[in-house]
Order: C-alpha cells, then sequence, then structure tokens
C-alpha cells in the first residue's frame, strides 16, 4: 500500500472514530456576550445542522465583529418523528455556538422545493409571509442563505423562499444577502472565507450535539480535512440588497 491510500485510510478511520464520539458539553465554552443592540444575522438553515456545515462566517461575525447572529430553523426535516428530537440537539448546537434560534414553526415549514412554489401556491405564499414576518421583525444587517443551484430540493428551496420574502419590498429594510454553498459548488462565487482550526473545531463540536445525523455518516464517505499548514476556506457569494426607505 503506498503512502496515498494509507492517508485516504487514516481518513477513513477518523471519520469512524467521530461517530463515538460523545455530543460536547454545552457548558464546555465561554461564548462572549453580543450586546443588546448589535447588528443582526439571519442564518436561514434548510435543515438542523446546516447552522453548522455553512456557519463560518456567522461564527466569525459573531466572535471578531460582535454580530448577533440567529439561526432560522426553515426546516426540522422530512420524518416527523424525528422533529421532536432534531429541534432539541439544533437548540444545544446553537446555544454552543452562541447563536440565537428562530424556528419557523412548532415542526418547521414544509414542503419547500421548487416543485411546491410551481405546483402549491397558496401553501408557498403562506411559507413566504413567515419568512417575512420574521425578516421584518429583525431587521437583519446580513442575511445567509443556500446558493440558487445548492442541489438539495429544499436548499433551492430555502434560497427561493429567502428571496420571495425580501421581493416583498418590506419598509424600511435593506440587507446584504450572502449565498452560501454545501451541496452542490457555485459557478462564480465571489467571496472566500478562510476558517481556522479553531472554528472548524467549533463548528464541529456543534454539530457533534446533532447525534441522529451524525450516527449516519459513514467511514468510507469523502471528508474535507483542515491542516495547519493550509487553513480550510468557504466560499461564498456577497452582494447587498436594497429594500424601501
Amino acid at each position: 500500500m503506498n503512502p496515498y491510500h494509507s492517508f485516504v485510510s487514516r481518513l477513513a478511520q477518523l471519520l469512524d472514530e467521530f461517530r463515538r464520539y460523545p455530543p460536547a458539553a454545552v457548558e464546555s465554552h465561554a461564548r462572549p456576550v453580543t450586546a443588546a443592540d448589535a447588528p443582526r444575522v439571519l442564518l436561514f438553515s434548510p435543515h438542523p445542522d446546516d447552522e453548522c456545515l455553512t456557519g463560518v462566517l456567522p461564527l466569525r461575525l459573531a466572535r471578531e465583529a460582535g454580530m448577533n447572529v440567529m439561526n432560522v430553523a426553515v426546516t426540522l426535516g422530512s420524518r416527523k418523528d424525528r422533529r421532536a428530537a432534531r429541534l432539541e440537539e439544533l437548540k444545544h448546537a446553537c446555544a454552543y455556538l452562541g447563536f440565537g434560534l428562530i424556528p419557523t414553526g412548532p415542526e418547521g415549514l414544509e414542503r419547500v422545493t421548487p416543485l411546491t412554489r410551481a405546483q402549491d401556491p397558496a401553501h408557498w405564499r403562506s411559507c413566504v409571509e413567515t419568512v417575512a414576518k420574521i425578516l421584518a421583525l429583525y431587521q437583519p444587517g446580513v442575511v445567509f442563505l443556500p446558493h440558487a443551484q445548492d442541489w438539495h430540493p429544499t436548499h433551492i428551496g430555502t434560497h427561493l423562499l429567502v428571496m420571495d420574502a425580501l421581493s416583498l419590498q418590506l419598509p424600511r429594510f435593506s440587507c446584504y444577502v450572502v449565498e452560501t454553498e454545501y451541496s452542490c459548488t457555485m459557478a462564480s462565487p465571489n467571496l472566500l472565507v478562510e476558517a481556522s482550526e479553531v472554528h472548524v473545531g467549533e463548528l464541529v463540536t456543534a454539530l457533534s450535539f446533532h447525534k441522529g445525523e451524525v450516527a449516519q455518516i459513514r467511514p468510507r464517505e469523502p471528508a474535507g480535512v483542515t491542516t495547519r499548514q493550509r487553513p480550510a476556506r468557504r466560499r461564498a457569494c456577497l452582494r447587498p440588497r436594497r429594500g424601501s426607505a
């Protein structure tokens, strides 16, 4: 076996080892206190755990710029029997990161996909109104959402949902929109966000609270690696969005 085979084998072993780690303790980290008048950031997450998978820049904005980051739980997943548990897991993950948590409902929104937008306009309009109310209430300066080609139907649906809500011309509201990638890479990103080992460690620690999802990780799946020599980076697309005055 050449050194490259050994390298891949060790990565697979590390991933399998990660599956067996217990969730971290929320109280194990002292999070900074956010000022009451801090600028607000809304991170629209299609599923519980996406706040960890795409949360590098929100985490840096919270830790380095003192911004008030709140995770909007767009859905709680498709399995109704897991939703209550996933919400509890999400609460712990957000608490560890120091993110606020905004549920879109007791069980999240249903059928947030492009197909629903095309075939069930009444249901879609109701979902858009829910998001619009959140935007109007919190008046964020920055909004995070998946990009329009992020492969997974709920990721693409979340993009369309938030953009439709922003298009309602909410009064006295303007913000920056940051598109993130996870399921599929962007064609033309214009922002590359560096993540140190500390940042990645924090996000992976928070991810450990999503026990049900971590348990599904298989040791032979591809895994991203951060080394001391080359920090990991997450791409994004940043553009201003201006509402009516």
